[in-house]
This record gives structure tokens, sequence and C-alpha cells, in this order.
């Protein structure tokens, strides 16, 4: 009898344990922020297609976890804060939505859509840099090509550090969003100089 006790007891101690303990939460993030309504005249035919292809991105950030930047030569990664998709992913849907918003209703398309398509405007990603410092600051620096289909070809950097404005996570992708959204400035008005 005492045995049974014992072996009872050890199992309600057990089971109490394992409820004490939670396993952490998992967070998701995207870059690609809930669309904005559709401005006057969007439904217009759209003037030109812009095709954008696949984003070559540093293999250092290229992972589910968001990769922070913790001193000149050292990173750190948190299996509980992600992307939401794969970040390349991540970053050419968030342009393509910025260009949308910003060629006044051009066809854009990101890839593995715009594989193959024929473009007025062919757009090609380079990311150099995909920094995020917790508490301080997202850096990007991304090369881009500019193509159209009558050859004319323009190229350009876009190095942009953005203030988190704030101590957390979503901060942090808040402030690589608006970073995004000046790149994507830089490559909307290369594209429009080559637009009749």
């Amino acid at each position: 009898m005492t045995r049974t006790l014992l072996l009872l007891a050890a199992l309600l101690g057990s089971a109490a344990l394992a409820g004490c303990g939670s396993s952490p939460v998992t967070h998701f993030y995207t870059l690609n922020p809930a669309a904005e309504p559709a401005a006057a005249g969007a439904g217009a035919r759209p003037a030109y297609v812009v095709a954008i292809g696949a984003v070559a991105l540093p293999d250092a950030v290229d992972r589910p976890q968001i990769v922070l930047r913790s001193g000149a030569t050292q990173v750190s990664f948190s299996d509980f804060e992600r992307w939401v998709g794969a970040l390349k992913d991540e970053i050419a849907l968030a342009v393509t939505a910025n260009l949308k918003r910003g060629l006044g209703g051009a066809n854009v398309f990101a890839y593995p859509a715009s594989a193959g398509m024929n473009a007025d405007v062919n757009v090609m990603l380079h990311v150099q840099r995909f920094d995020s410092t917790l508490g301080d600051a997202a850096t990007v620096e991304i090369l881009w090509q500019v193509s159209t289909a009558k050859g004319g070809v323009k190229t350009g950097q876009s190095a942009v550090r953005e203030p988190a404005g704030g101590p957390g996570y979503d901060a942090l992708v808040a402030a690589h969003v608006r970073a995004l959204a000046a790149v994507s400035r830089d490559i909307a008005a290369a594209i429009r100089a080559t637009q009749p």
C-alpha cells in the first residue's frame, strides 16, 4: 500500500511539474503589411507590366528565424521569432506591393509568378545587407537593376538605415517595412524614367 501511494504521489508530482512549464509561443512576422485602399483610378487599364525576378539574399539571413546583429561580428537568432514565409519571398512581395502603389496602378508581379513573363519592365534585386538590431534599427542595402523590353537598363544601389523606434520585434519589423518602402521609391523612380 505504501509503495502504491509513493508511486501515485510521484506521478501526480510529475504531472503538476509538467503543467507548470509552458512552451514559448512562436511569433510570425511579415514584411508585407495589410493592403491599403486602392487609389482613385486604380481600376484603369495598367500602362505597363513590371516583373520582379527571384531575390538574391545572403545565406546568413536566408532562414526562417529573424537574424539579429548583436555586435560588429556577432549575430544571433531566436527559434520563436520567425518570418511567416521565406525572407526572399517576403522582400519580393513587399517591393511588389510598394511598386503597385508607387507606379499608379501598373501591373506588378513577383517571382515565381513573374518567371518567363513578357513584361515591359524587369526588376532584379540583390540584397547586400539585411541587418536587424533589436531596439536600434533595421539596415538594408540592395543592388537593383531595372531593364526594359526595349533594351534600356538602369542600375542603382539603395542603402537605408531605419530607426526601430521601439524595443521589440514588432518595432524592428516595422522599421524593415519602412526601409523597403524607401528602396521601392528609388526603384519606382527608375522605372518611371524608362517609360514614355
